[in-house]
């Protein structure tokens, strides 16, 4: 828009210079009173005067559109916060309501002289942490239907009626994704207040550890399993240890997706990994390609999500030999830097 508004300002600039000299043309011409002439000119003065007057219409045109367009990106991007913000207070207010009980509780025990067990006290705070982290979620990893259209392609990888596990399930974006595409879908994860808001939505979910949830998986029952942004919050054992249950639970043919930061990305690992203080190690797609075929998965892929766009640098227009090298340097910088910002790999148990 500002390339077209530049341009447009230009031909009207060039519009106004002929307009003056014609102006200037018709002041000589008429001084030496020649009215064939003074009649051209005068003709001449009038569409040129239209084709000003065109110019700067246009060029108004577009100013306005692009203001409107700025004023409603700006609206827009406010509303998204307010949003988020009113969902911070929808989930506090209903939390605070279940500590006040808890509250009393201890606050009667404490009239008795006696002292709460420290499992009582624990059943305080845990919420209010689990609060805390969800209240960041709202802030940095964006809206719901934004991550549901991340998410959206991910639906291809598992069939219709069958039945899928999701490990750290969140807000429960994938878990509405499976309930709308026909596929039964269950999750598991460990933040209470998470669990909660998928609850509110009427799906399955339930609090709970992921090995924990996986041992009680009958082995071979499972159609598939999915986990996004959540393995780079296990430490190693764990995680290793959580793709051979995956692997063991899944019927033949079954499909593990396992969707996490793309730490070959400077940009992600930068803008988003290091985000999070939660996070424990970042899992490079290699690596996580190998940990799923020593555990038994085949034809593992890794799928990169959506490029970055406007982040990365841009290619010289002209077409000599140094532009090329620069072009072709440009190119490998793009991709060390502003790689896409996730992946998944995705493997099936033959």
């Amino acid at each position: 828009m500002r390339r077209t508004i530049e341009k447009l300002a230009q031909k009207r600039r060039e519009k106004e210079q002929a307009f003056a000299k014609k102006i200037q043309e018709l002041k000589e011409q008429a001084q030496a009173l020649d009215g064939k002439a003074l009649a051209v000119a005068l003709a001449d003065l009038l569409e040129l005067q239209n084709g000003l007057t065109d110019a700067k219409d246009k060029e108004w045109d577009a100013l306005a559109s692009n203001h409107v367009g700025m004023i409603f990106k700006s609206m827009e991007w406010r509303v998204d916060k307010f949003a988020s913000a009113v969902e911070d207070a929808r989930i506090l207010l209903k939390k605070f309501v279940l500590l006040k009980d808890q509250l009393d509780r201890l606050l009667a025990v404490l009239e008795k002289k006696k002292m709460p067990a420290p499992a009582a006290v624990k059943e305080v705070l845990e919420p209010l942490e689990d609060s805390r982290y969800t209240g960041f979620e709202n802030r940095f990893r964006g809206s719901e239907d934004d991550i549901k259209r991340q998410q959206a392609p991910y639906i291809s990888y598992f069939r219709p009626g069958g039945k899928v596990l999701d490990l750290g399930c969140g807000r429960g974006e994938f878990l509405d994704l499976l309930q709308k595409n026909g596929i039964e879908g269950s999750g598991v994860d460990g933040n209470g207040q998470m669990v909660d808001i998928c609850l509110d939505k009427g799906l399955n979910c339930r609090k709970a550890d992921i090995l924990e949830t996986l041992a009680k998986w009958p082995d071979g029952s499972l159609d598939g399993i999915f986990s996004s942004q959540v393995i780079e919050h296990l430490p190693p054992p764990y995680l290793k240890r959580m793709i051979e249950l995956c692997q063991a639970k899944l019927a033949t043919g079954g499909t593990l997706l396992l969707e996490t930061v793309n730490p070959t990305s400077v940009f992600a690992l930068v803008q988003i990994y290091f985000l999070d203080v939660t996070h424990q190690k970042p899992v490079h797609p290699e690596a996580l390609k190998f940990l799923m075929e020593s555990s038994g998965f085949a034809d593992v892929e890794i799928a990169f999500g959506a490029e970055l766009g406007d982040e990365r640098l841009q290619n010289l227009p002209a077409a000599d030999e140094t532009a090329s090298i620069l072009n072709r340097n440009i190119d490998r910088l793009n991709s060390l830097l502003y790689a896409a910002p996730n992946y998944a790999a995705v493997g099936k148990k033959g």
